[in-house]
Order: structure tokens, then C-alpha cells, then sequence
């Protein structure tokens, strides 16, 4: 897959930069990757692989902009809410990189739907914010036999992950459902914003890496972020 003079001009960097070159370049541009959920992770996650030029992002998401979302969901303004995240995302892609493919999925990923969502994506990404649809994406992404990029956050605090088709599973890095009281939603017990941009931009990065086979991934390793205590830990499971 070619580029245009555009694209060589706009990607100039990435072109000259070592691992990632033209053939990198053109497997960004061929890529298909879906991201479930625009919000705080998928923010950040969409606006860096836009950037990157990852050929098409379908963006699952059924939720609307609300001012609450401003804090931390930066592909959305304030002249968006009420607005569609899904659809918004697209707009927001559009601005920054034209040669870019948004797929916008308005619904919420269920046991019903999620393989039907899913299908036709090489690269699956989770930045939903609760356990069920954490799993059931997992679930879906192992049955299609794709690599799934899994990230959460609450309050000061974040984690990443990278899960392979025949590699360690969610199930592996959770055998048991965490009680509800273990899990808070951010809505209840707050998060930082700049916390989502860190995982999320994380989460981008093993994306490319993925696409381009540049670096070592973090699958089988679960990489913890501590925003106050500014410290990276890594755990195997």
C-alpha cells in the first residue's frame, strides 16, 4: 500500500525513524483496529493512532459527550456535548488526519454483539470502564483469534496490557470476577485525567508496535502505573 506525497511529507518522522521506516509506515496504513469505548482511554488511544495514520479505527461506543467528559476525554469540546461519542470521535480524526478511516459503532458491546462488532478488525482495544465489558471483549477478541490491548484506570492509577492469540489470556490474569466493591467505577471514587492520557498513550504505543513488529510487547506482562508516587511496576502473570 502506497503513500502519497501528503502522507510521506506528514509521516516524515516515522519515515526516517528506525523499526518503523516505510514498510511500517504502509502496515499502519493497511491496519484495521477496532477501540471499544471514546472515552478517557479511548481518547488518547484514537488521537495517537490517527496521528500515527493507522489506515482504519472503528470506534464502538453508544454513549453521548457530557460535560463531566470534558476533564479527561480529549477528542470531545465543550460545543460537543450531547453529541455522539462515536460519531464525535470521527469528527475529531478528520481534523487532525484525513487519510484516515473512522468506523463509528453506535452500540454497547454485549454477549449478543460483541463478535458481530468486532469482526474484520485485526487489533481489538479495550478502554471500557467495568469488568463485565472488559471480559466480554476478551472473550470476543479470543474467539476471533486477534490481539487484544487492555487498559483500566481509577483515581491516581493505571494498568496495560497485551493479550496474543495463544499467549497468556484475561482469564489467566483473572481466574475469579473481582467483587463489585473491589472494582469502584471512576464515577464513584474519581480518577486524574492526566492518568487516562498515560495509559491510553501507552496503550497507542503497543498498538504500533503490534502493527509495525517494532519492540518487545507487554504481553504476559501487566505494566502498573502509580501517578502518585510517579513509578512504573511490572508484574508477570
Amino acid at each position: 500500500m502506497s503513500l502519497s506525497a501528503d502522507e510521506t511529507r506528514r509521516y516524515a518522522r516515522h519515515l526516517v525513524l528506525k523499526d518503523i521506516g516505510g514498510a511500517g509506515q504502509q502496515k499502519l496504513k493497511a491496519a484495521r483496529v477496532a477501540v471499544i469505548g471514546a472515552g478517557g482511554l479511548g481518547s488518547p488511544v484514537i488521537a495517537y493512532l490517527a496521528a500515527a495514520g493507522v489506515g482504519t479505527i472503528g470506534v464502538v461506543d453508544d454513549d453521548h459527550v457530557s460535560v463531566s467528559n470534558l476533564q479527561r476525554q480529549i477528542v470531545h469540546r465543550t460545543e460537543d456535548v450531547g453529541a455522539g461519542k462515536a460519531a464525535n470521535a470521527g469528527r475529531f480524526v478528520a481534523a487532525i488526519n484525513p487519510h484516515v478511516t473512522v468506523v463509528p459503532h453506535v452500540a454497547r458491546l454485549a454477549a449478543g454483539n460483541a463478535r458481530r462488532l468486532l469482526e474484520g478488525y485485526e487489533l481489538v482495544i479495550d478502554g471500557t470502564d467495568n469488568f463485565d465489558t472488559r471480559r466480554l471483549v476478551a472473550e470476543a477478541a479470543e474467539d476471533l483469534v486477534v490481539p487484544l490491548i487492555s487498559g483500566a484506570v481509577s483515581m491516581w492509577d493505571g494498568q496495560v496490557t497485551v493479550f496474543l492469540p495463544g499467549g497468556r489470556r484475561f482469564a489467566d490474569l483473572y481466574p475469579v470476577t473481582p467483587d463489585a466493591a473491589d472494582v469502584p467505577s471512576c464515577e464513584a471514587v474519581g480518577v486524574l485525567g492526566a492518568v487516562t492520557g498515560v495509559i491510553g498513550t501507552l496503550m497507542a504505543m503497543e498498538a504500533i508496535k503490534l502493527i509495525t513488529g517494532a519492540g518487545d510487547l507487554l504481553a504476559g506482562r501487566l505494566m502498573l502505573y502509580d501517578g502518585r508516587a510517579a513509578r512504573f511496576t511490572e508484574l508477570e502473570f
